[in-house]
């Protein structure tokens, strides 16, 4: 089982990058201050030393949701990651760009439920509704951020901001959305924190999804759901960053994307809500939606399947 879910950690992680690294690096796609090869390099960078300092989240998705180090978590593991991977890669197939940190949650409780685990409903509400806060909380602070950002930044300056804007964006997701790929890894590994071998794993991994998904994901953000300008993006990092940093202190996993995208509509209806494009948004939050609950089912389905075969 561990050698397995080893395997299914490192796809979790290329997986991740694919999903998440392209959005990170979308919103900023029209200003040539980050260029992509660097933007990488700063995520992959954040990916594997943030860990070292805090892991707050990680230990949130091992222990906090269902105690994943009991006998069984290992298993119960392998089939959240499972589920979770469906389940995002069936609804990008139809065209719905969705949270894998929605779709890990949901498997992990899925599948802590469906083992028998003590799932804690505390923890999993305190998930949900931080979650669920955070893309709205991304949008307010990007409609006061939006008008302050156009008084004070010009041509030449909004470069400066922009690059600012992305490296708290890279903190802000090494410390807390990224911490799903660790506690996939310590589980796997039967280990209780943040090893430097794990982590360069993990960011290398990371790293190689990224570059495949930057084309689609990049798009998906920074185009479809904004008639956007490179202000908007820059007061979605400004927004995005500091809220999952708020998010990751508290030790609540959310996603990095769902705050992006509240961003951007936010910084968007700051000037007008003719510039949001709210066809491709509605179909975004439609995912949100289904992600949590359809990974949840699928993975104490998946589970009791399991057990009923071991048995």
């Amino acid at each position: 089982m561990t050698i397995a879910l080893l395997t299914l950690a490192c796809v979790f992680a290329v997986v991740s990058g694919v999903n998440d690294g392209g959005a990170l690096l979308g919103t900023g796609i029209k200003l040539p201050s980050v260029r992509p090869v660097t933007g990488i390099a700063l995520l992959m960078a954040a990916v594997a030393v943030v860990p070292l300092v805090t892991h707050r989240v990680a230990v949130t998705f091992t222990t906090r949701l269902a105690p994943m180090r009991d006998p069984g978590g290992q298993a119960a593991m392998a089939l959240a990651v499972l589920a979770a991977l469906v389940v995002v890669t069936a609804l990008s197939a139809r065209g719905l760009p969705t949270s894998l940190t929605l779709a890990i949650v949901g498997g992990v409780t899925g599948a802590g439920l469906g083992w028998g685990l003590p799932v804690s409903a505390g923890g999993v509400v305190f998930v949900l509704v931080v979650g669920l806060a955070a893309p709205f909380v991304g949008a307010l602070v990007a409609v006061l951020v939006n008008p302050l950002l156009v008084r004070l930044a010009d041509g030449t300056s909004l470069p400066r901001w922009h690059r600012a804007g992305f490296a708290v964006q890279c903190l802000a997701y090494a410390a807390n959305d990224g911490q799903k790929m660790l506690a996939v890894f310590m589980i796997a590994l039967g280990a209780s924190g943040a090893a430097p071998g794990v982590c360069a794993l993990i960011a290398v991994l990371f790293g190689l999804g990224t570059i495949y998904g930057l084309p689609r994901a990049g798009r998906t953000l920074s185009r479809e759901i904004l008639a956007s300008r490179p202000v908007h993006g820059v007061s979605a990092e400004l927004a995005s960053g500091p809220t999952v940093i708020a998010c990751a202190a508290a030790g609540a996993p959310v996603s990095m994307t769902q705050a992006i995208a509240g961003g951007l509509i936010g910084a968007g209806v700051a000037e007008s809500t003719r510039r949001v494009r709210w066809h491709p948004a509605a179909k975004i939050v439609l995912a949100w939606v289904v992600t949590l609950p359809a990974s949840g089912l699928l993975a104490a389905a998946g589970t009791l399947i399991v057990k009923g075969v071991i048995a």
